[in-house]
């Protein structure tokens, strides 16, 4: 009998920190289910924005990469279209943003760390197609 490979399944395209983590439930606790999205607007740069669920109106070009500690995470859709080819993990730094995110009052900021695909994980996602745009509904365990 031969085994048959497997292709990888597709990575992750947006991961936590402990820190990060920890902020996000402290901010949970505080103000219920939340949502980042990243841009690469007006607002802080290219910083990712933490606010309660349902006060940003995710748009339908808005790309969908993943939940952070059952928290979903979108990007717009022009800044997906130059960060596709990488990895976003998210993180926490002191300083205060100067953005709209719930983050701020507490003296750190949210910030992206990226590093790009190896040729393995982006050969796995390309199979696994684009990722979808617009808002998402998470599974009922991670709302």
């Amino acid at each position: 009998m031969t085994a048959t490979a497997h292709p990888a399944a597709p990575p992750p395209r947006v991961s936590v920190t402990a820190a990060a983590a920890a902020l996000i439930e402290e901010l949970r606790a505080r103000h219920g289910p939340l949502m980042f999205h990243q841009s690469g607007g007006c607002c802080d740069g290219s910083a990712p924005m933490c606010y309660p669920r349902g006060e940003f109106r995710v748009g339908a070009n808005d790309v969908f990469l993943g939940a952070v500690t059952d928290t979903p995470f979108y990007i717009s859709g022009p800044q997906f279209e130059l960060w596709q080819h990488t990895h976003l993990t998210l993180d926490v730094t002191p300083g205060r943003g100067s953005g709209f995110s719930l983050e701020a009052p507490e003296g750190v900021r949210f910030i992206v760390r990226s590093r790009l695909f190896s040729d393995e994980e982006a050969r796995a996602l390309a199979r696994s197609g684009p990722p979808p745009r617009g808002a998402q509904e998470l599974p009922a365990a991670a709302t």
